[in-house]
């Protein structure tokens, strides 16, 4: 869930330990200090600021937040580690802290056995007798002894200084260990007690890792805030997407990370996969070390990797020269698909799929509950699993390919390709999949829509645009007038769109995509919309509002609309614009969206209208 949404289900109290950090933050000048200093007033007080801003001052900050985090953990020797790595498992961003707490104390009893495990392979061996497997842990395990039990001598409290730790860091990296092993390793040295419940949501608050609604007693851990937490336990994609390339990777590959990382090589595929993600092993050590037999060379692993990506993921337009850019780029692809919020199909869509998946896969809700770790007994909910981040493609990878043939069979799917994308596209909505991608449209981002699954010709983005836009006026209630724009259009001067609001008068709207960042052309926009003016008033129609749509506009064009007064000229965000569509679709008593909402701002703020209509 975004950081927006959790900050307006928390009263000013809840708010007041997240907007300590943030304040202290702010006071010590970020990068962004400017930009932040803009959307505050002088006399701000976070705790009461609009969700909406404050997340955005969030997100200007939020590299020196992560700074702020990194710092906490380091400092700290208590079991934020184990916290974390529940917190950020998918699935875990929303909980009752009845639910964190049985989820904790099973980790420490699942960690205390395998420590037991652990001390007794490792007990009294010598380095010379072990393979290099075991050599790996015991030198790490006595770097860990050296730094926490130094402190002894110089008669103070034991402790890994942040130092100590970053060698630590660099040690475990080049063992290629995984975090379950350097967790394990960490703790067969420092202590492990088990903490009272009150104890955690303090250390996690006062933290910054979580903000905790005490009247709800439920925890929450924004999407923002889970990728700041997965990058500090190198963790570099949510678990969703280590999957999706487990599933693509062959057995023989999956059982050399498993005889790495100690892993039972005769699981089942699926439990072999989640063993693997449980450890914690990443997604650059898999790619770039695990899969690979020992002298493979460079050439070899390039060749493979670029298999996965290209065919395997259906990714063509990742580059990348060495290893490691490619893996940075495939890093960076995830993360970015994780942010957006399309689902890849209507919301419709999603609940007929959860529908038809529950009688065809009748533990359908019972897999979502135990993959996810969620706690509501019925979880076969789009809004719901939408809160999580879980989207139709993460709840289809979660079966067995026989069981999505079954699926597919049932549904009459084709079963060529890949079974996965064939049903998403079986589900798809054509209109609604485009009124999603609506953003990327009006940025004619080409790229953006083939991986969303939309062919459209970039001389045809234009049309499109205009089309989606009238169809976004239709479903605001609002009355879209073919007829009347027709009949006063000429060969030389064609309006988008007419909205007619009462018997003579009418709002005028162009439409405009742009691929730079800026729409910056005011003289030609004006005397465009000026001449569908003049066409109008000819006919004894009175214009009481122009507006123009755009992916968004440079300062120079705002500044340029703020001195106009002869057309009355409001600017609109396409992304303004579709939040204004949902908050109006999420309101079931306006038939009509008010169109005075629309007169009073140069750019309009969604954020003054969705509370209007709220």
């Amino acid at each position: 869930m975004k950081l927006e949404k959790i900050l307006d289900k928390l009263n000013t109290i809840e708010k007041t330990s997240f907007a300590k950090i943030v304040v202290k933050i702010i006071s010590e000048r970020p990068k962004n200090y400017r930009e932040v200093d803009k959307l505050l007033s002088s006399d701000f007080n976070l705790k009461n600021l609009d969700s909406h801003l404050f997340s955005k001052v969030f997100s200007l900050i939020s590299t020196e937040y992560y700074v702020y985090l990194e710092t906490e953990l380091s400092q700290s020797v208590s079991q934020l580690d184990i916290l974390i790595d529940i917190l950020i498992r998918d699935g875990n961003c929303i909980m009752s802290r009845e639910w964190l707490g049985k989820l904790y104390e099973k980790e420490i009893r699942n960690i205390k056995s395998k420590l037991r495990t652990l001390k007794s392979e490792i007990a009294g061996k010598d380095l010379t007798e072990v393979d290099t497997r075991m050599r790996d842990f015991i030198i790490y395990r006595n770097c860990v002894d050296v730094a926490y039990n130094n402190d002894k001598d110089n008669n103070q409290e034991s402790k890994i200084t942040v130092d100590e730790k970053s060698i630590l860091n660099l040690l475990a990296h080049n063992f290629d260990l995984s975090q379950e092993e350097i967790k394990l390793l960490n703790y067969s040295v420092l202590p492990l007690k088990t903490l009272q419940l009150e104890e955690i949501i303090e250390l996690l608050k006062s933290s910054g890792i979580i903000l905790y609604s005490k009247k709800n007693l439920t925890i929450y851990v924004p999407d923002e805030f889970v990728r700041l937490l997965r990058r500090y336990r190198n963790k570099e994609v949510a678990d969703k997407y280590l999957k999706r390339i487990l599933r693509l990777i062959r057995d023989p590959e999956l059982n050399l990370i498993a005889k790495k990382h100690g892993i039972n090589r005769r699981l089942e595929k699926r439990d072999k996969i989640r063993a693997i993600i449980n450890e914690g092993i990443g997604i650059r050590n898999i790619l770039k070390f695990d899969i690979h037999k020992d002298g493979t060379n460079l050439t070899k692993k390039k060749e493979r990797i670029n298999n996965l990506v290209e065919k395997g993921l259906n990714i063509t337009h990742l580059k990348g020269t060495t290893i490691d850019l490619k893996i940075d780029n495939l890093v960076a692809y995830f993360n970015e698909i994780e942010k957006d919020e399309k689902v890849g199909i209507s919301i419709d869509g999603y609940e007929r799929l959860l529908e038809d998946l529950s009688i065809v896969l009748k533990r359908t809700n019972s897999v979502l509950r135990n993959e996810f770790e969620l706690q509501k007994e019925e979880v076969s909910n789009p809004s719901l699993l939408l809160d999580y981040n879980i989207k139709p493609r993460d709840v289809l990878e979660i079966f067995e390919e026989s069981e999505l043939k079954k699926f597919c069979e049932k549904f009459d799917v084709s079963i060529r390709g890949n079974e996965v994308l064939n049903i998403l596209n079986s589900y798809k909505d054509s209109k609604n999949i485009e009124l999603e991608n609506y953003v990327d449209i009006a940025f004619r981002n080409l790229i953006k829509l083939k991986e969303n699954g939309i062919r459209i010709k970039e001389v045809d983005i234009g049309n499109k645009f205009e089309e989606l836009t009238k169809k976004i006026f239709f479903d605001l209630g609002l009355n879209v007038d073919e007829q009347l724009r027709k009949s006063i259009n000429t060969t030389k001067n064609k309006v988008d769109i007419l909205l007619k609001v009462a018997d003579k008068e009418v709002i005028v709207i162009e439409c405009k995509t742009v691929k730079e960042s800026g729409y910056n052309k005011f003289s030609s926009v004006f005397r465009q919309i000026n001449a569908y003016k003049q066409l109008l008033e000819k006919e004894d129609f009175h214009v009481v509002k122009t507006l123009l749509i755009a992916p968004e506009f440079s300062d120079d064009f705002i500044n340029e609309t703020e001195k106009d007064y002869v057309l009355n000229l409001s600017l609109i965000r396409a992304e303004s614009l579709i939040d204004i569509l949902n908050a109006f679709k999420g309101n079931r008593k306006l038939k009509e969206f008010p169109h005075m909402l629309l007169m009073k701002d140069v750019i309009i703020n969604e954020q003054r209208i969705i509370k209007a209509i709220g």
